[in-house]
């Protein structure tokens, strides 16, 4: 299997590892393999992908799309380095409002899912990052929520001095005023 799967803190909340093939020329690695991916839990199948280009200081999030369009996403970091961010707005989970970080670069090739249920960000420690991320459910503007990313209820130590933030992120509400529709199930 060329990936190693890791549960972080909130276990629904993997870390990938690809696996790398180098020679002189560089490396190759595989970023998804679907049966691979199925293999470790992540049976969702991808529809859209993304791509974002960013400076240092940039923070993006915390985003979610509402029922019946929430996302799970398969974040990779093509150029750069970020500190990625993932938030549990799952009302009724024990880990609700809690949150896990990691940092995701070229140079490590590490990969982070998130599944639905969950709000997610990340700030760019680098001069620049390109970001891509798979989403499994198409951007529906109606259904676009997100979090601010300095709630103080949630504080996550973003790594940055002075954030670059959209005018939308800067104004969305803290956790406890956001509309978010999704509920902890247990099995």
């Amino acid at each position: 299997m060329p990936f190693i799967f890791s549960s972080l803190e909130i276990p629904e909340v993997i870390l990938i590892e690809a696996r790398k093939f180098p020679d002189e020329r560089g490396y190759f690695a595989e970023t998804y393999k679907l049966s691979d991916f199925i293999a470790a839990g992540i049976p969702e199948l991808f529809v859209q992908d993304n791509f974002s280009f960013s400076k240092r200081g940039a923070i993006r999030g915390l985003h979610y799309q509402k029922e019946p369009m929430a996302q799970g996403k398969l974040v990779m970091v093509c150029y750069g380095e970020i500190f990625d961010v993932a938030v549990d707005i799952r009302h009724g989970s024990p880990t609700f409002g809690s949150w896990v970080g990691e940092k995701l670069s070229t140079t490590n090739g590490m990969m982070i899912y998130i599944p639905p249920g969950f709000a997610h960000g990340f700030s760019v420690l680098s001069e620049e990052a390109i970001v891509s991320y798979k989403v499994t459910k198409e951007y529906t503007a109606t259904l676009d929520r997100g979090i601010v990313w300095s709630d103080p209820d949630i504080d996550i130590p973003w790594h940055v001095e002075a954030p670059l933030l959209s005018p939308k992120d800067a104004a969305l509400p803290r956790l406890r005023e956001a509309d978010c529709n999704f509920t902890y199930l247990t099995d």
